[in-house]
Parts: structure tokens; sequence; C-alpha cells
């Protein structure tokens, strides 16, 4: 029982760790790209505001939703290994 509650805590910090670090990269990445599209299209207007509405878009996106992954396909890999190991 022990090791069960190291490997949910451990997996959980690391899982939290590898979720942060990738949602901080794509959101870094999304914003870099639009820039660069602002540059290149040399669009009139303030730039900010291009940006905080692109950026309003990517937090709705299916890109952002499907960062939940991170934490639902390990766990239901382990609850699966641990079922079929025990169970049959």
């Amino acid at each position: 029982m022990i090791a069960l509650m190291r490997l949910l805590i451990f997996g959980g910090i690391a899982l939290a760790v590898l979720y942060l670090g990738l949602s901080w990269y794509f959101r870094a990445a999304h914003r870099e790209r639009m820039e660069r599209d602002w540059e290149a299209a040399g669009r009139p207007g303030n730039r900010e505001a291009y940006i905080d509405e692109g950026m309003a878009q990517y937090e709705r996106s299916l890109r952002r939703r499907l960062l939940w992954l991170v934490f639902i396909l390990p766990v239901t890999v382990v609850a699966a290994i641990i079922w079929f190991t025990n169970f049959n």
C-alpha cells in the first residue's frame, strides 16, 4: 500500500511538472508564431491586441485541451497494468 502511495505522489508530481513544462512551451511557441505572423504580414494596428486575441483563441483550442492527456494516458496505462497483473 505504501508503494502505491509513493507511486501516486511522485508520479503525480512528475506529471504535473511535465504538464506545466509542456504548457509553458506550447504557449510560448504559439505566441512567437503569432508575433512572426504579425511582423511578416505588416499588419497595421496594435500588436499587443492582436497577440492577446490570438492567445485567447489558443486557450479555447483543441491543442490546449489535448494537453490534459499528459495526466490521463499514463494513469490509464498504469491502472491497466496493475489490473491485468493482479487479476489475471
